[in-house]
């Protein structure tokens, strides 16, 4: 059987013959990367919806993968690196965390790491595809970016990613909250000339299911988990929906204003 990787400029996995696509997590990025004309990375719980605060407040966002050489490359490129949610201190407040980042002194440069919508990001950067950061915030603002910008056509088409999370042995764990920010910029994009995949017509069949779309969120595996650790107000922040019409796009690895 043939893969992802068999080389096909079109193949199968990257959804063919549709203008608006869905995948999940670094490996799915890599797959519509190769024919997409424009990325979208949507990490609700909380790389995007961080960026986004973080931009409209004038920071530019530098994505890393989540490690200890992020200080270092903030270092090197003369930026702040934003620590774990635990780590910050009244001398050091910034953090992958939204409501951390809306009290924040606000600082030129953002190093913004996070294991998957900030690693998804980085790699991303490496194809030279335009790439923007979409959550429930400014979901609706970036779809109707993308069309003006003429991508979503089966010649120049949007590939959305959710990040999702992982579980400890790595793996993918899909999760409601990046299916659910991923579908709202496909509800924005749905008069597409291309039209939807199948696979991102499901996404937004399930959003529309929902009479509720933040109490999802909330109710969601990673809500409940940020809620447990006493980041509730993160989530609270995140499940605004259609309240920024800010669209940070990735330009020569930086996150800053469309």
């Amino acid at each position: 059987m043939t893969g992802p990787s068999d080389g096909s400029a079109e193949s199968v996995y990257a959804q063919p013959g549709s203008g608006a696509r869905l995948d999940w997590g670094l490996a799915g990025a890599a797959e519509l990367s190769r024919v997409c004309a424009v990325l979208v990375i949507v990490d609700v719980l909380s790389f995007t919806t961080s960026v986004e605060v973080a931009v409209a407040r004038g920071m530019r966002v530098h994505p890393f993968p989540w490690g200890a050489q992020a200080a270092e490359y903030a270092t090197r490129v003369g930026a702040v690196a934003a620590v774990g949610r635990r780590a910050v201190t009244p001398d050091h407040p910034w953090s992958l965390s939204p409501a951390a980042l809306y009290t924040a002194p606000v600082v030129p440069d953002l190093v913004l790491p996070s294991p998957n919508g900030s690693a998804i990001s980085a790699a991303a950067s490496a194809t030279g595809l335009p790439v923007v950061a979409a959550c429930l915030r400014n979901a609706s603002a970036v779809g109707r970016w993308l069309l003006a910008q003429g991508y979503g056509s089966t010649t120049a088409p949007i590939g959305v990613v959710a990040a999702g999370e992982r579980w400890p042995d790595e793996s993918l764990r899909p999760g409601v909250e990046d299916q659910l920010g991923a579908a709202a910029v496909l509800d924005a994009l749905s008069t597409v000339s291309g039209g939807l995949s199948v696979e991102a017509a499901l996404a937004l069949a399930a959003l529309n299911s929902l009479p509720d779309v933040p109490a999802a969120v909330r109710g969601s595996v990673s809500g409940r988990e940020l809620v447990s650790r006493g980041f509730g107000q993160d989530v609270e922040i995140a499940v605004q929906i259609g309240v920024s019409d800010v669209v940070p796009v990735l330009r020569n690895g930086v996150y800053s204003p469309a």
